[in-house]
Order: C-alpha cells, then structure tokens, then sequence
C-alpha cells in the first residue's frame, strides 16, 4: 500500500483530514504517531470553522518534521519551512482552485471542487514530491 492509499484508509479508519495526511507520514519522520494525531486533531474540518483545509494543515506539519532543526536556542529553519510550504500551498492550490475547506466542500455553492480523499491524496502527492522526490 501507498502512502496516498494508506492515508485515504485513515480517513476512511475515523481520523480527520489532516490526521490522515499527518499520520501517514510518521514512519518516515521517525515521528510518533499517536503525538501526531492528537497534535493534527483540532485541525479537522478546515481548524473546525471550515477555514484551512485540514489536509492543507497538515501539509505545513509534515514539512515542519522534515525541516525544522528543532534547534529551541537558535533556530535556523524557518525561513526553508516557509519556502517550502509556499511551494506546496501553491502546488495545492494549482490543482484544486481554493486551501479553503468550505470552499472545497462546496458547502455555498453546492459545487465541490474536490472531496476529502481527493485534498487528502493531493496533500500525500504534493508531499512526496517535494520532500521525497517521489513522484506520482
């Protein structure tokens, strides 16, 4: 199984949009799982007010384990990690028109742009890529 799939069977399991992304990344991270999910969960239904989609969230999170120094004194990643989910949100963006999650629900208009395991395999994609170097 790959890591799109495992993250749509995650959503599927009962974990939220970007618990989903967020998770399915932990055994490359060397991440601790259940820390992941209850650190992902508030960020649910685009933060629980529609706004970011989760999966979009959990984007910066993931890039966040991969870059940040974790260096607490003299921290010297930000500027990489911004970089990077610049490229990422506009990759998401590129591809599905709105982050927003009431906008990709299509919750005004009754037209969704894309359905959560879409956003959710967009996100793993986005990610892969530029993280990985893996390509879909």
């Amino acid at each position: 199984m790959n890591r799109k799939e495992l993250a749509v069977r995650l959503h599927k399991q009962g974990f939220n949009c970007a618990q989903a992304v967020a998770c399915s990344y932990c055994n490359v991270m060397g991440t601790d799982p259940r820390q992941v999910f209850r650190i992902a969960e508030p960020f649910g239904l685009g933060m629980g007010s529609m706004g970011t989609c989760g999966a979009v969230s959990a984007m910066a999170m993931v890039i966040g384990m991969k870059i940040s120094d974790g260096d607490m004194d003299h921290p010297q990643t930000k500027r990489e990690c911004y970089q990077m989910m610049k490229e990422a949100t506009e990759a998401f963006l590129n591809k599905n028109k709105s982050i927003v999650c009431r906008q990709l629900k299509g919750v005004d208009t009754g037209e969704p742009l894309r359905s959560c395991d879409g956003c959710i395999q967009d996100a793993v994609e986005i990610l892969d890529r530029l993280l990985l170097g893996i390509e879909a």
